[in-house]
């Protein structure tokens, strides 16, 4: 059995789910069931017969785009520990560009982060190759930057205030830098921050890191070791926009592709294409008199 939760465009929901419905049924994937959570509720829940995720979300994307969704192999649960990126998913902006914009070279670093996002090159040396090219930028530039750029997505914080009200342990892991993630998590909500250090002397970035690189398999061990505290049982979400991303959302009960690349999006078996991030919370059923503003 497979589940279906999403919310799309309720003006075409109706034609839709009948489009959806005769093509699943024709490949074997039949809708028993299909329901909006509650009354006066945007999310439609379908159940299906079958196991074949991958033709049930090529349907859903055919007859319901653009559309928020999660899809699941169980009944549906709040997470026990949520696991995000930042730059483009919690926040709406790349760090690391915006600071390059301090330096007079926004477009030569915004085209390698794209690249690297897109899964096109290797994210340790794409990265490194960023932070070389700010060498000599003064620190100050940092704090312009967060007071000037940088700005929560709409919905995070009520996100990982809602959940951390469920029980839900949140972290935030970013192949950015403590210098910016540090404030993000304390301004949004979040328990706990991996991320990458710059390299500051006498006041001037020095083009290197601090430690190891952050990266995608730093996000993958953090989400397993986060998982590993509470036991075999435990649910877990995990939300990002770009291939960085892709092994821990691929590891997450819920692998969410918010805005995402299309490496990431193909990836995950949700996705926020529609709404903002308080859609997770409708997914997930949470009442919106329940959530934490």
């Amino acid at each position: 059995m497979l589940i279906a939760r999403l919310i799309a465009d309720p003006a075409t929901l109706e034609t839709a789910l009948e489009a959806a419905s005769a093509e699943l049924g024709a490949v074997g994937l039949a809708v028993a069931q299909a329901e909006m959570l509650d009354f006066c509720s945007d999310v439609l829940e379908l159940s299906i017969v079958g196991d074949d995720m991958a033709t049930l979300r090529r349907v859903i994307d055919s007859h319901f785009a653009p559309s928020d969704a999660i899809l699941a192999r169980a009944p549906f649960q709040v997470p026990h520990v949520f696991v995000s990126d930042m730059d483009s998913t919690m926040i709406g902006q790349e760090c690391i560009d915006e600071l390059a914009d301090y330096a007079g070279i926004k477009d030569q670093i915004a085209e390698i982060t794209e690249r690297a996002m897109q899964g096109e090159l290797d994210f340790e040396s794409a990265l490194r190759e960023r932070v070389g090219l700010l060498a000599g930028l003064e620190e100050g530039a940092i704090r312009r930057c967060l007071d000037e750029r940088i700005r929560p997505n709409p919905g995070a914080k009520v996100l990982v205030e809602t959940l951390k009200s469920r029980g839900c342990k949140t972290v935030l892991v970013t192949g950015g830098f403590h210098h910016f993630a540090d404030e993000v998590a304390a301004q949004i909500g979040f328990e706990r921050v991996a991320g990458n250090r710059l390299e500051v002397v006498g006041g001037k970035l020095t083009g290197g890191l601090v430690g190891e690189v952050c990266g995608s398999d730093t996000k993958l061990a953090v989400l397993r070791e986060e998982l590993g505290l509470l036991g075999d049982e435990a649910v877990s979400m995990g939300a990002g926009d770009g291939a960085n991303d892709i092994p821990m959302i691929e590891a997450a009960t819920y692998g969410i592709a918010y805005y995402a690349k299309p490496k990431a999006r193909a990836a995950a078996n949700g996705w926020v294409d529609r709404g903002n991030l308080t859609a997770l919370l409708r997914l997930l059923d949470v009442p919106e008199k329940d959530w934490v503003r």
